[in-house]
């Protein structure tokens, strides 16, 4: 059972990011400001699901949150700050585009910098505990996979419509056999040791 709010805090925003492992593709992240009594017995930490319920939750999430928002930051930005500190700013950039300035954040992990001064508290395995955070977690998951089924049919030959751009068996044996493409990180290992790349 997911609890609805961490702090005493009328207006508390969730945020999680989605894609932080993957070779390809934007780390994308959501934050989102839910009413304190929303409640759906469907939703969950974004993994714990099938892809049709996170498809199923996410215009239930928009259309009764207070407000949400997405931000994807593309591999350039991941290869120039690294993924940490990209996973960070991505959320970030979500909190500050939110359309009610929330008086609380809580975060899904164990890193964060603070934004404009509003207070906020990390926590382990947040999406499997709290409503706003599971909600955010659903968002960034749902919009990176539709971001990736789009590049897909740009680049097809690496499946991206299926792994999404984790290391997969089939996606490090594309890049071994095609290459790398604008939306590979670089500054990640894209092949296993046993796998030579000529760049």
């Amino acid at each position: 059972m997911l609890l609805n709010n961490f702090s005493e805090f009328e207006f508390e925003a969730g945020t999680d990011e989605a894609g932080r492992g993957c070779l390809a593709g934007p780390v994308t992240a959501a934050a989102v400001i839910l009413h304190n009594d929303f409640s759906n017995q469907l939703l969950n930490d974004s993994k714990q699901l099938s892809e049709k319920t996170r498809e199923l939750l996410k215009p239930i999430i928009e259309e009764q949150a207070i407000c949400y928002s997405v931000t994807h930051l593309e591999p350039v930005i991941i290869d120039e700050i690294n993924i940490l500190n990209a996973s960070i700013k991505a959320m970030q950039e979500c909190i500050s585009k939110l359309k009610t300035t929330p008086l609380y954040i809580i975060v899904d992990g164990n890193r964060f910098k603070p934004v404009a001064n509003i207070p906020h508290s990390c926590i382990i395995k947040g999406d499997s505990l709290y409503t706003s955070i599971a909600a955010a977690s659903v968002l960034a998951k749902t919009y990176r996979d539709e971001y990736m089924n789009r590049i897909h049919e740009e680049f097809p030959m690496y499946n991206w419509k299926q792994n999404k751009g984790y290391p997969t068996k089939e996606h490090r044996e594309a890049i071994r056999k095609y290459g790398t493409t604008k939306y590979h990180r670089m500054s990640f290992r894209l092949l296993s040791e046993q796998l030579e790349l000529d760049l």
